[in-house]
């Protein structure tokens, strides 16, 4: 089993963060991990995206150019990357950012508003774990334990005050995910 990744949307959405969190989950479960960080030449606001692969078997590259899974925070995101999806893939749309529909019918797509559910539960910057309860839910890649056990791992120890919140985050993008998958059957 192997999953690619590719996480993307404008620095400070969290995007790296989704990264790390699989990476290290996965390292938890002790698979084999790789994240590749990429950044946009703006110094405030830029796009930002990272290649996750988390794997049973030793990883050749960490680059990816056809993702099994895609998940995009805001427009320009899903314009690049949805092409990378590939076929019988998954691609997860932040739809509270992104008004546009998939332009493909060969995937699986999740419509998530995460920045809405995000609100919901208080604070906005917890969008990026709402969509990432959605990929959790859509692809069982890792469990949400070993999420939440590397969440102090990515943040550091003076964060675990944020853990309740942003495992609620989590839980609501899975719910999310679960009511997309009903309207897909």
């Amino acid at each position: 089993m192997e999953e690619r990744i590719v996480v993307a949307g404008f620095g400070g959405q969290g995007v790296m963060a989704i990264g790390q969190l699989l990476t290290y989950a996965g390292m938890i479960e002790n698979r084999h991990v790789s994240w590749l960080p990429s950044y946009g030449p703006e110094m405030r606001g830029g796009t930002a995206n990272c290649n996750v692969i988390v794997s049973d078997e030793s990883i050749g590259a960490p680059v990816i150019e056809e993702a099994s899974a895609v998940i995009v925070m805001n427009k320009p995101s899903l314009d690049k990357f949805e092409d990378d999806v590939i076929k019988g893939g998954k691609l997860f749309i932040n739809s509270s950012l992104i008004d546009k529909k998939a332009v493909r019918n060969d995937i699986d797509v999740y419509y998530i508003p995460a920045n809405e559910i995000a609100n919901k539960l208080g604070n906005d910057r917890v969008a990026n774990m709402v969509i990432l309860g959605a990929y959790l839910e859509a692809t069982k890649l890792v469990k949400e334990e070993s999420v939440l056990e590397a969440f102090t791992k990515v943040f550091g120890e003076n964060k675990a005050h944020l853990l309740p919140l942003n495992k609620e985050a989590i839980e609501k993008g899975m719910e999310a995910a679960k009511e997309q998958e009903k309207a897909m059957v």
